[in-house]
């Protein structure tokens, strides 16, 4: 894959990247509930100013920016139907880093739109969600409300995917998630299929398959979670067949505030950056990312460092972020962050980026 495939690649996460994994439970606000219905909406609103050096360019730039989540809105339905209970989720992400290249206009995107059956068999989801590859990796991401490595000028930061994960790109999908199985819950999805191979006759004669198991267990409060997911698919065209497949996996421990994981990915003829439709080779990424935290009171510092190594790119990135957050309340956050980034040429060695970021935020969730 060449520059032009990576930066095509940039400008579409700046549409669909990062996400929020868990707003509709945590934070959401019940506007009716009645009779075994409910509805309810959640928020999330964020800006940071980010100071950024960069050694390549010799420049210095100032801007007030999105984070690693963009600010969102989503509505969420739930109708109780005898044994089965009828659900649905819509959410919208929107840019505030547009209005300057298209005045007074604002990118929307529908990163999910899906409904679910939940019985006692497990969950069914039908429609657009986020998939399973890398899933867990991105959401147990300990700066996911903070800002991370430089993203695109005119959308959110990147946080850690090219420097330690690829992002679970929202998809078209049917997907099924066992009930709690004494600590283990298992998901299996069919995902509409990306075309890796271009030309008149591409076939795609499967979907996209992509499955993630979690287990979590409580040892006398020392708290375990691990994970192992995965993506397989075929296209070919022609004499030409590209398999695309990878694995994510993973491990988070905590205990009196103190926070330990480690996750990583190895994949084929996979982009480590995000899915879209575009030809690839067989060529091999793999990534990794630590981090420790520590939580006291309403504060909670964390160190991070990620790596990815990408023959499909010809690329090597490194990011190192130092983070502050501080919860005013429970609806309101600050954030300070450090972050040191570089991506190199992995053949000639010769960098791309190279990037010191200061970035000061604060988000309002409800």
């Amino acid at each position: 894959m060449n520059k032009n495939s990576f930066k095509k690649s940039a400008m579409v996460l700046t549409l669909t990247s990062a996400l929020g994994t868990s707003m509709a439970a945590s934070a959401a606000v019940e506007l009716y509930n009645a009779e075994g219905t409910s509805f309810s909406v959640d928020g999330y609103f964020n800006a940071f100013y980010v100071n950024r050096e960069d050694a390549v360019l010799d420049t210095r730039d100032t801007r007030i920016k999105m984070g690693f989540l963009p600010n969102t809105i989503g509505f969420n339905f739930r109708k109780e139907m005898g044994d089965l209970v009828l659900g649905g989720r819509s959410s919208f992400w929107t840019s505030i880093n547009d209005s300057l290249d298209s005045p007074t206009d604002t990118a929307i995107d529908v990163r999910q739109f899906y409904a679910t059956v939940d019985g006692a068999f497990g969950q069914v989801l039908i429609g657009k969600d986020f998939g399973l590859f890398a899933r867990s990796n991105i959401f147990l991401d300990e700066i996911l409300m903070g800002f991370g490595s430089p993203g695109a000028a005119g959308g959110v930061s990147f946080g850690n995917i090219r420097a330690g994960y690829p992002y679970p790109t929202p998809s078209a999908q049917i997907t099924y998630r066992s009930p709690d199985l004494s600590g283990f819950k298992i998901a299996v999805g069919a995902l509409d299929p990306a075309d890796t191979v271009t030309g008149a006759g591409d076939e795609n004669s499967a979907p996209r398959i992509e499955s993630e198991i979690t287990y979590t267990v409580d040892l006398d409060g020392v708290v375990l979670t691990g994970w192992l997911n995965g993506r397989y698919q075929s296209s070919s065209n022609g004499n030409t067949t590209i398999d695309s497949s990878g694995v994510g996996y993973g491990v988070k421990g905590s205990v009196a505030g103190f926070s330990i994981a480690a996750s990583g990915f190895d994949s084929k003829a996979n982009s480590p950056v995000l899915v879209v439709n575009e030809a690839l080779t067989e060529d091999r990424a793999d990534g990794y990312l630590i981090q420790a935290s520590y939580a006291f009171g309403p504060n909670k510092i964390v160190l991070s460092h990620g790596k990815t190594d990408a023959e499909i790119l010809n690329l090597k990135t490194e990011s190192n972020t130092f983070g502050f957050f501080h919860d005013v309340n429970s609806n309101f956050k600050l954030v300070a962050e450090y972050n040191m980034y570089e991506d190199k040429n992995r053949t000639s060695g010769v960098l791309s980026t190279d990037t010191d970021t200061i970035a000061m935020g604060a988000i309002v969730i409800f």
